[in-house]
């Protein structure tokens, strides 16, 4: 059996967000942002330890309602964030030693465990994994210009979220020999590798809370769960 650490980045400036704190601290149906995560991560039974990667300025708060909501029963590790998410995982990364590792953004607090079991499962036969979604609308690629230089075909055009699942080896490779290119993923460094990354299909419930508007639709969804 491989043994498997969730990362969850709970470490963005929440800059979009536009309310003055960090996202992730907010509160969602009576609890925390985070809360609604971590929790799905400690309930599934591969998942073997948890890293969360937070703001030094969070990371009190970050304790506290891990204390007041008793999540303790897998080993639970904090590491500082860096500036770009692509360093928040890069942190995370030197403190994990089992087979794979699991990344979630903490700010997709509907994510459904169904999920991390079929990532963690994709692993069976392939170095990574994600959820995504087809795209519902025509994607067009843009020049510096704002002009389009390529309309995708939608059949095959995907919406990426999280969690994605990789192999800990070569994803720790991968971020040390492109760790000074810019991604914003990180599939996106395991393909630079040429290696194949299965796109698992979840659903559009699983969003990411960037803004106000997205808090308010992920109340609604979390009533109607």
């Amino acid at each position: 059996m491989k043994t498997v650490t969730g990362v969850i980045l709970l470490a963005g400036q929440s800059t979009r967000y536009n309310k003055g704190i960090n996202k992730n601290l907010d509160s969602l149906d009576d609890k925390l942002v985070i809360t609604h995560s971590i929790t799905k991560f400690l309930n599934n039974d591969s998942i073997n330890e948890l890293v969360l990667v937070v703001r030094p300025e969070d990371i009190d708060d970050v304790l506290l309602d891990i204390k007041t909501n008793a999540l303790k029963n897998k080993p639970i590790k904090i590491v500082p964030g860096g500036v770009t998410r692509q360093e928040s995982v890069y942190n995370a990364l030197q403190i994990v030693n089992t087979d794979i590792v699991i990344i979630h953004d903490g700010a997709r607090p509907l994510v459904k465990d169904k999920y991390i079991r079929s990532c963690i499962e994709s692993m069976d036969e392939y170095y990574a994994s994600t959820i995504a979604v087809k795209a519902k609308d025509t994607i067009k690629i843009g020049n510096e210009n704002n002009e389009v230089v390529e309309t995708t075909n939608r059949e095959n055009t995907w919406v990426i979220q999280t969690p994605q699942c990789f192999d800990t080896e070569i994803l720790k490779f991968v971020h040390e020999k492109y760790k000074n290119d810019f991604v914003t993923d990180d599939c996106s460094l395991v393909e630079k590798e040429g290696i194949v990354v299965k796109l698992l299909e979840g659903d559009y419930t699983n969003i990411k809370i960037t803004t106000k508007d997205d808090m308010e639709i992920a109340k609604k969804l979390i009533k109607k769960q």
